[in-house]
């Protein structure tokens, strides 16, 4: 059953990845994108594009094994609804990769909504005080928070920071960031789900059961992980 309150608040509409995908598709072939004004023709061009990214990592991206024992560690019912757009690059680069986590473990069920239309969802889980997408909130079957993500991961955000601080300009800055994205190939975010999902099952999480530390074989990754938990 999908959530249909965070923070009281009524979300307006949520849709599984391959519905939200299937929605892209349809807007990017039936956009009458000629007579749109310049930003309108902006956006769908980032639409466009996304898609096609999004594409190429459900192709490509792989969840660890390591992480795989975390995510099959949850035993109760979880809500990931992430608040995205899809003209949005950041999520284009993470969504894929979150879905594809979240089809490890039955117990989790992704729902995708529009930020256009949950903007008092939106505004509960502000970034400096900015709308910025995408946002991760991981919820109970009550909607209780178990933790929250987004809208990139730290070391992307710390590049954008480094960028915008030796003043480049939008257009700029958002090429090196998917460059860093391309090197990257998801490795930041697995790990920063690994500390979340370790943080929030940490309770649960014991010798007798289905993961600890000493299950992840990995060295460089086991020792991310007890870094990150630390």
């Amino acid at each position: 059953m999908r959530l249909l309150t965070i923070a009281g608040k009524l979300i307006a509409q949520s849709f599984s990845y391959e519905t939200f995908i299937k929605k892209i598709e349809t807007g990017i072939i039936s956009s009458p994108h000629a007579t749109q004004d310049d930003e309108t023709k902006k956006l769908y061009n980032y639409t466009k594009l996304n898609l096609q990214r999004m594409k190429r990592i459900e192709k490509t991206f792989e969840v660890s094994e390591e992480l795989k024992q975390i995510l099959l560690s949850i035993k109760t019912p979880q809500h990931w609804v992430v608040i995205t757009e899809g003209w949005c690059g950041d999520s284009a680069q993470n969504l894929p990769a979150i879905a594809k986590m979240a089809k490890v473990n039955p117990a989790i069920e992704l729902q995708i909504v529009e930020r256009g239309k949950n903007l008092e969802i939106m505004d509960l889980n502000l970034t400096n005080g900015t709308r910025s997408i995408p946002i991760l909130i991981s919820c109970d079957t009550h909607g209780n928070e178990l933790f929250h993500w987004g809208p990139r991961p730290r070391e992307a955000q710390e590049l954008v920071v480094k960028l915008k601080n030796e003043g480049l300009e939008h257009d700029a800055f958002i090429v090196q960031l998917h460059l860093w994205y391309a090197k990257n190939k998801g490795a930041a975010l697995e790990m920063e789900f690994v500390k979340l999902l370790l943080s929030s099952l940490k309770d649960q999480v014991t010798v007798s059961g289905s993961f600890t530390l000493k299950s992840i074989n990995n060295p460089i990754r086991k020792k991310k992980a007890i870094e990150l938990i630390a």
